[in-house]
């Protein structure tokens, strides 16, 4: 082990070849550290911006040295080297890499223009991530609600359609 902080990331992609823009991204993170575990794949329904095509989403945990806001700006570079570009808030994308947790922190900061809240402010309320996160981590407790993530599944009012469909292609996710 060469890392010392774990990074949890939801990953999402609904343009052009989708599962190859996850798995790309999923390369791309694997040079910030180590590739600890990568949940399935899942379809699902625009959130927010609806007229759009739908998702595949999945989440991965990363060990890495990085700390939280280089492993922003990282991010937003990966998304930038695979094609996103930003015309609609919160509309269709090659590539989108949000840090949902880092370490168990409570981060909410400004530096040089860049805001970052970890835990991922609306991960509490979003069924395409709490799926894929109850895959990887079910008892992990959210450090602001104090709940673990199928607590916070199980009682999530989100109607948004999520479907597994199956493993990331040629990825094999390695057990803690």
């Amino acid at each position: 082990m060469d890392w010392q902080h774990t990074a949890t990331l939801g990953l999402g992609s609904n343009l052009g070849d989708r599962s190859s823009h996850l798995e790309a991204a999923v390369a791309e993170l694997s040079g910030l550290g180590e590739i600890l575990r990568v949940s399935s794949i899942y379809a699902t329904e625009p959130v927010d911006y609806l007229p759009q095509p739908e998702f595949l989403n999945q989440v991965v945990q990363l060990g890495t040295r990085c700390s939280p806001f280089h492993l922003l700006r990282a991010c937003q570079q990966i998304e930038i080297n695979l094609g996103r570009v930003r015309r609609i808030a919160k509309g269709p994308r090659t590539i989108d890499l949000d840090l949902l947790l880092f370490d168990g922190e409570i981060i909410d900061e400004i530096r040089q223009g860049r805001e970052l809240i970890v835990p991922h402010p609306r991960l509490h309320e979003r069924r395409f991530v709490l799926e894929p996160l109850a895959e990887l981590m079910p008892g992990y407790i959210h450090p602001v609600l104090g709940r673990s993530v199928d607590e916070l599944l199980a009682t999530l009012r989100d109607p948004g359609r999520v479907t597994r469909i199956g493993p990331s292609p040629g990825m094999i996710a390695r057990e803690q």
